[in-house]
């Protein structure tokens, strides 16, 4: 579409990124378009590292409800949502059939009828298999649970969005379901931690229910072999439309505020969120497409697990709570500490509350 427009990629692996991104913004030698994670916006944003990419020409009019904020930092667009994605839990139906508990409806489920149902699975199934993860490491269970409660992880104001008594409960749960071996030990959870998706106990078909971004469903669904079903997350009410449900941009796509070439960058980026030619290229990689005619144009090529996310999602939209905050500077630090903690956690070297407290005190800390 645009001949007079070179793009040249520069290719990498995903775990050098940011450190390779913070150093050429130091030089001043950032790339004109930068893939943009919502942990990352805020921090780059304020410096004043990014385009306000409403100075430019890109078109949003086609984004679904509630995207485009995804990108927003101050009141300036600093990344325009190259994908959605939310979170869902996964249901082996292998597993459930094994232990003889039907399919719930996760519409009216609440966290104690997941932590039974678990128990069911785990005491009628083999040594080794479980009924569900412990979720106290899953970052978005954790961010749902704050969100049932009108919490979240951070304020509008860019300070934190909880107190350590709104978390506690979250860990006491966590300890619950270990206890009662609704989910599996301390030793294999801590393990479970540390492997790469495709050798995990969700995987490996060890666990009834876990709990992932819904761009990963088809990663899981390849390694276990089933078609795993697609369920809401537990509510504290039983009512799904009290769920904290939300949608999450998958990545974003940024400029740098001191590209020489703002109309190329632009053009490209719209190209990128609304062409539907590059919406076939890349299908669901990055997350649903924002752009709701994009979407449209690739449904019918997309696989059968990519249909019933596109699904999961369309189903959940009428319920969906508020917009999260941006993450503010400083604030992707938070998954690390709370695994850390989760650590503590499982091994009995901090109680409930004492584990929120230090995440609590310690993300806050490391806000800037």
């Amino acid at each position: 579409e645009n001949p007079d427009i070179k793009v040249q990629g520069e290719p990498g692996e995903f775990s050098g990124y940011w450190d390779k991104l913070a150093t050429q913004v130091a030089a001043s030698d950032a790339p004109d378009v930068i893939q943009m994670d919502d942990k990352y916006i805020a921090e780059y944003g304020q410096r004043g590292a990014l385009l306000d990419l409403e100075s430019v020409d890109i078109d949003t009019g086609k984004f679904m409800d509630g995207t485009i904020d995804l990108g927003r930092v101050d009141g300036k667009l600093y990344g325009i949502n190259a994908g959605i994605n939310t979170s869902v839990i996964l249901a082996n139906p292998k597993v459930l059939a094994d232990a003889g508990v039907e399919m719930p409806d996760s519409k009216t489920w609440t966290w104690d009828d997941l932590a039974e149902l678990a128990k069911q699975i785990t005491d009628n199934t083999e040594q080794g298999t479980y009924g569900m993860q412990n979720l106290a490491w899953i970052e978005p269970s954790l961010r749902g649970f704050l969100r049932q409660q009108g919490k979240d992880q951070y304020s509008n104001e860019g300070g934190m969005g909880f107190e350590a008594g709104d978390l506690a409960p979250f860990f006491e749960y966590a300890k619950k379901i270990q206890e009662t071996g609704a989910a599996p030990s301390a030793a294999e959870t801590s393990e479970d931690m540390g492997k790469s998706l495709d050798q995990t106990m969700s995987a490996t078909n060890k666990l009834g229910f876990f709990q992932y971004w819904s761009n990963q469903v088809t990663a899981l669904t390849r390694a276990t072999g089933e078609e795993l079903e697609l369920l809401r997350p537990p509510s504290q009410t039983g009512k799904s439309n009290e769920a904290g449900l939300w949608f999450k941009a998958s990545m974003l796509w940024s400029a740098s505020a001191q590209t020489e070439h703002q109309e190329a960058a632009a053009k490209l980026i719209d190209f990128l969120a609304n062409s539907e030619e590059a919406g076939k290229i890349m299908g669901t990689e990055r997350g649903v497409p924002a752009n709701t005619d994009v979407r449209k144009a690739i449904e019918a090529d997309l696989s059968d697990v990519d249909k019933k996310v596109v699904a999961y999602m369309d189903d959940m939209q009428a319920d969906l709570g508020p917009t999260p905050a941006i993450i503010p500077a400083g604030g992707g630090t938070f998954q690390q500490v709370q695994q850390r903690m989760v650590q503590d956690l499982i091994f009995d070297r901090k109680d409930p509350m004492a584990a929120a407290q230090e995440l609590h005190d310690e993300v806050q800390g490391n806000l800037r």
